[in-house]
């Protein structure tokens, strides 16, 4: 398997004996999976066959599917109005009408024709065909866009684990280096500390030495980043095994930024060295751009 984009998009044409359509699918980002429709009501079962193939094939995204059909001129039912539209319309044009009479503003009352021209009171009829064999039509070409969809989302997904796995490697490499700048660092902590409990036994008079040891031996492992440059380490190694083992996994991917960013706050607090502060901070860098391109994997 392998990952996939959640943004994609897709469209088909087709035709029948007394009909022609029109497909366009598309999807971007989501938490979880919204799926929005907008097919012919008269279409009976169209709208749950589409929504039951589009939650088969995805696991995540907002995702947007709108069929239009036309009637050929053979076969287009008659024009009719829309009574109950039509009285809505009328009656909003009288509040309004009523209203500007209120406020001394004129206004012409509407024609016939600016009436129909309102959305929703002219509509055509669909006829006294079965519509069956146009659904079972649709269903079919249906199918053969959800793979192009799903082609197109595992095309994005493949170049977007091909950007992820080079900035895996340079977290892995900015880790190494990290570790390389916490060694460098030990010798010059261990002078700190001395001349620190030097300084304070000179200035504390019966203070226990091995009291003020132990503090200072605290002090040092707070800013030990071993544990942090393991968990670093481990985290490059199950963001790797995850795109490799590909299919839904961008939300375990999306908890995984979150550890390494945990991660590299942590030892840049712990820094106490240019050096690994500045290893830290690029670090931090290329987690963000990693997570940007996480929020687009499904």
């Amino acid at each position: 398997m392998t990952i996939r984009s959640m943004t994609a998009f897709a469209s088909a044409q087709g035709s029948s004996d007394q009909h022609s359509w029109s497909w366009e699918l598309r999807s971007v980002n989501a938490k979880g999976l919204d799926i929005r429709l907008r097919v012919p009501d008269w279409l009976e079962g169209l709208e749950n066959l589409t929504r039951s193939a589009l939650s088969k094939a995805l696991a995540r995204g907002n995702v947007s599917l709108t069929l239009r059909i036309t009637r050929t001129e053979d076969s287009a039912g008659q024009v009719q109005v829309n009574a109950a539209v039509l009285k809505s319309v009328v009656k909003a044009l009288g509040e309004a009408q009523s209203l500007a009479k209120q406020n001394r503003v004129e206004v012409r009352p509407a024609s016939a024709a600016e009436l129909l021209s309102f959305k929703g009171v002219l509509e055509q009829s669909a006829g006294d065909d079965d519509p069956a064999p146009l659904v079972a039509a649709l269903g079919k070409e249906l199918d053969t866009l959800v793979a192009e969809f799903v082609q197109m989302r595992e095309a994005e997904g493949a170049a977007l684990a091909v950007i992820l796995n080079t900035q895996l490697e340079q977290v892995a490499a900015l880790t190494a280096q990290a570790a390389e700048r916490a060694e460098e660092r030990k010798a010059k902590m261990a002078g700190t500390l001395t001349a620190n409990l030097a300084r304070v036994m000179d200035n504390a008079d019966g203070a226990d030495p091995d009291r003020v040891a132990q503090e200072l031996a605290l002090i040092a492992v707070k800013a030990d980043v071993t544990e942090e440059l393991d968990r670093l380490g481990a985290h490059v190694a199950a963001a790797r095994d995850l795109l490799v083992k590909g299919g839904a996994v961008g939300r375990k991917l999306d908890f995984l930024m979150q550890e390494f960013n945990r991660e590299a706050n942590t030892l840049c607090s712990k820094a106490q060295h240019s050096g690994l502060t500045a290893v830290g901070l690029e670090m931090k860098t290329v987690i963000d751009q990693m997570r940007e391109q996480v929020q687009n994997i499904e």
